[in-house]
């Protein structure tokens, strides 16, 4: 940091000059092509709605160290950056070279205002930014020699972060496998005594005539959590549920990669829609649950409901949700066990503490120093 503080000391002592993007570089529209040009490898990636290759190609319109900025659909406003030549479609700009500026340093730059430009996507239909929004993004334009220090600082860091979070998820990965190992154990009941096979809709309440599409009303942001198949999908002004609930996928991406159905946990007072089944426990006439909804969670992981999901898209019917076994011990040994299993499940999920929490540490402290290092003093 100290280089770089002499260098603006010497080079732009009175700050630097801020200036509209569209100003300084061309900002390039791509050429779109029909799916039976593209190929599964290739010597060019093509770039379209994502920084994930759509395809490949014969042919390239951009070279390499060239930033591209997705307009179109739920990725519009994500900026990327690409050393190599490649394809760029009509669904990212790119911009030109400019020898007021170098790529890496824009690419730097605009990934710092991504917030900024993803606040002025138009979402009315295909969510798409406009140029005229890129044009208009004002930017500090340091000379080149800052701009070179400032790449170096960041690369480096941006190296380290990235080194560091693979590590940590190479770590969460393990911790992961170490929990599905001792839960498929643990729930392991053949030939144990004291267990039931009871069906699902035998030891739980499915609350599926409860739950219903939000409203236009209801959908004004809110305090709320709004679930879909798949989690959170918003948040809004009303609710339908106030407990502890246990969500299971009905329609959609509804099974795992393992065959397992997709399960969200949902606490407090939360809306659900018509895509996602609603668990609650099951209480006997002494209040006593007949299985705890917990222990439910982590059973329904090890089941795989593969020939139940039926139709395109995939669904999973109530009819088939109810049918679904499972092993039922008493409620002591179900206690234990989630006892067991919510350690190791809070170890590998939870967003507050454990590995997670430390991925999402580098992820902040990268975007804190990048920030600082990208906030000039404007020169008046």
């Amino acid at each position: 940091m100290s280089r770089l503080s002499e260098m603006i000391a010497r080079l732009c002592p009175d700050g630097v000059e801020y200036r509209k993007l569209g100003e300084i570089v061309e900002i390039l529209r791509g050429k779109r092509l029909t799916k039976n040009m593209l190929s599964s490898d290739g010597p060019y990636p093509v770039y379209h709605g994502g920084l994930e290759p759509l395809g490949y190609y014969s042919d390239s319109n951009r070279d390499g160290d060239t930033v591209m900025i997705i307009n179109v659909g739920a990725s519009a406003g994500t900026v990327g950056y690409c050393s190599e030549k490649f394809w760029s479609s009509d669904g990212c700009f790119c911009l030109a070279k400019s020898k007021q500026t170098i790529g890496r340093y824009l690419y730097y730059v605009l990934q710092n205002k991504e917030i900024d430009l993803k606040s002025k996507v138009r979402v009315a239909g295909i969510p798409t930014l406009d140029a005229q929004v890129v044009a208009n993004i004002s930017i500090p334009l340091p000379p080149i020699e800052v701009q070179r220090e400032v790449v170096e600082i960041l690369d480096k860091f941006a190296r380290l972060t990235a080194e560091l979070t693979a590590e940590l998820t190479a770590e969460l990965a393990k911790r992961k496998k170490q929990y599905q190992h001792y839960r498929d154990y643990l729930l392991n009941f053949d030939g144990a005594p004291g267990v039931e096979w009871k069906k699902l809709g035998e030891v739980c309440e499915v609350l599926d005539n409860k739950r219903k599409p939000v409203t236009k009303k209801d959908r004004m942001p809110g305090p709320y959590p709004y679930y879909g198949a798949n989690g959170i999908q918003d948040y809004v002004a009303n609710y339908l549920f106030d407990g502890t609930y246990l969500l299971v996928g009905e329609d959609g991406s509804v099974i795992t990669g393992n065959g397992t159905p997709v399960l969200t946990w949902a606490e407090g007072k939360i809306w659900v829609n018509n895509h996602a089944h609603v668990i609650s426990e099951l209480l006997l006439s002494d209040g006593k649950p007949v299985a705890l909804l917990r222990y439910l969670y982590h059973c329904l992981q090890t089941v795989n409901i593969s020939d139940v999901v039926r139709g395109t898209p995939p669904k999973l019917n109530k009819a088939n949700l109810c049918n679904i076994t499972i092993p039922l011990p008493p409620l002591k040994e179900q206690r234990r066990l989630v006892g067991i299993l919510d350690r190791f499940d809070k170890l590998c999920n939870s967003l507050s503490e454990g590995l997670p929490a430390e991925i999402e540490m580098r992820k902040q402290q990268y975007e804190y120093y990048r920030d600082k290092l990208l906030s000039f003093k404007e020169r008046t």
